[in-house]
C-alpha cells in the first residue's frame, strides 16, 4: 500500500500578507523618525520580525518603503481631518489635527533625508500628498472661521507649511513639545475675542 502524498504547503492568506505589510510599515515608521537615511532595510525586517525577503515581496526598493509610509501617514491625517469636523469646538478639531500634523512631520523629517522629499511641492509625490492634507485643513478652517471662533487671516496652506516649517527647524531634545506650544500659540492669536 503506498503512503498517500503529502498535501501541498499551504500559501499565506492574503491577510497574512496585509498584516505583514503593517508591521513593515510600523517598523520603518520608527525607524525612520529615529535614524532617518541611516535606516537599513534588515533592521525594518528585522524589527517587523520578518525575513529580508518578506519586506522586498512587498517594497522592492527602499523608496517604494518610505513612499508608503509617507502615504500612509497622509491617508491616516485626511482620516484624522473628516473625524475633526464632527468635533463640538470647531478651534480644538483644528487644533488636534494640527497636533496629529506634527507628529507626521517627526516621521517625515527623517523621509526626507531618506527618501529626497521636500516640504515643498518640488516633487510629484510631495505635491500630490501635500494637496490632500491642504484639502483636509481647510474645511477644519473654515468650520472654525464660519462659527466666529477665528479671524479669516491665513489659509490651511499658511497653517500646514507653519506646521512643516517648525518642525523641520527643530532638532534639539524636546523640539516636539516647543512646536506644539508655538503652534497652539498660533491658533490662539487667531481666536476671535469675545
Amino acid at each position: 500500500m503506498t503512503k498517500p502524498a503529502a498535501a501541498p504547503p499551504r500559501r499565506k492568506t492574503r491577510s497574512d500578507a496585509a498584516r505583514n505589510r503593517e508591521r513593515l510599515l510600523d517598523a520603518a515608521k520608527a525607524l525612520i523618525a529615529v535614524r532617518g537615511a541611516d535606516a537599513r532595510l534588515e533592521a525594518v525586517a528585522r524589527q517587523a520580525g520578518l525575513g529580508i525577503g518578506t519586506l522586498y515581496r512587498h517594497f522592492p526598493t527602499r523608496e517604494e518603503l518610505y513612499e508608503a509610509v509617507y502615504r500612509r501617514d497622509i491617508d491616516q491625517l485626511v482620516l484624522l481631518g473628516e473625524e475633526a469636523m464632527s468635533a463640538s469646538d470647531p478651534v480644538e478639531g483644528l487644533r488636534s489635527w494640527l497636533h496629529a500634523a506634527i507628529d507626521m512631520v517627526a516621521t517625515k523629517k527623517g523621509m526626507i533625508a531618506a527618501f529626497a522629499l521636500s516640504t515643498d511641492t518640488t516633487s510629484a509625490i510631495s505635491k500630490r500628498l501635500s494637496g490632500r492634507l491642504i484639502d483636509a485643513i481647510d474645511p477644519l478652517l473654515a468650520r472654525a472661521v464660519e462659527a466666529g471662533r477665528l479671524r479669516d487671516e491665513v489659509a490651511g496652506e499658511d497653517l500646514l507649511l507653519a506646521v512643516v516649517g517648525m518642525c523641520m527647524m527643530r532638532d534639539q531634545p524636546g523640539w516636539r513639545a516647543s512646536v506644539l506650544r508655538l503652534i497652539d500659540s498660533l491658533v490662539s492669536g487667531l481666536e476671535v475675542e469675545g
